[in-house]
């Protein structure tokens, strides 16, 4: 084989792991975080932040609720969205985007239940120290870690989520429900969702 024919192949070869890279990073930022089928009649959208402590209560005391009663039913969409409040929700909201879509549920629960320990500390570098301690549970390794936190793809992503969201339904605060198109007004707690969701189906 010619030195020529060898750089046309390297060329290609180049250009086909470019492409399966970028296809795979489009597929990781530009999918949501949900729970129930697509068919369902009412979409919720939660919009958090994985350092609001009101959020870790929605997540572990409220949404099992709608789970049982309606999501299984296929009644209920849950869509996840990120609205982080500082640099540590931030951070790990770019993480949840890096982990494997059939453990994203799983890092969801592990940040909030492990909340208070993740956050505990008073600066940026050791928050996210305390971070990738917790996340090697999810096969997030310390090279994937850092590359993720630093991936500007997924960062647009969510803050331009952030800024959307903002404008659309004039968040001022997480949790922030919305269902079906309308953002809920009043406590966010079950019985006053599920008598919003009833009367949509």
């Amino acid at each position: 084989m010619n030195r020529g024919n060898l750089n046309i192949k390297i060329v290609i070869l180049y250009f086909i792991l470019l492409f399966k890279c970028y296809a795979e990073n489009s597929t990781i930022n530009q999918t949501q975080v949900v729970l129930g089928s697509d068919d369902a009649i009412v979409k919720i959208k939660i919009f958090s932040s994985f350092t609001c402590p009101h959020c870790a209560n929605f997540h572990f005391n409220v949404i099992p609720e709608i789970k049982k009663e309606f999501v299984d039913s296929g009644k209920v969409q849950l869509i996840f969205i990120d609205y982080p409040l500082d640099q540590a929700a931030f951070n790990a909201s770019k993480l949840l985007h890096c982990t494997e879509k059939n453990k994203q549920m799983d890092f969801i629960d592990l940040i909030y239940e492990n909340q208070s320990e993740w956050t505990s500390s008073s600066s940026i570098d050791a928050i996210n120290k305390n971070l990738k301690n917790i996340v090697k549970n999810l096969v997030i390794t310390p090279l994937q870690f850092d590359k993720c936190l630093i991936d500007t793809a997924i960062s647009d992503k969510i803050l331009n989520g952030r800024i959307e969201a903002s404008k659309s339904y004039s968040i001022n605060s997480t949790p922030t429900i919305v269902i079906k198109g309308k953002k809920l007004e009043g406590s966010v707690n079950f019985k006053n969702i599920k008598k919003k969701i009833e009367k949509l189906i």
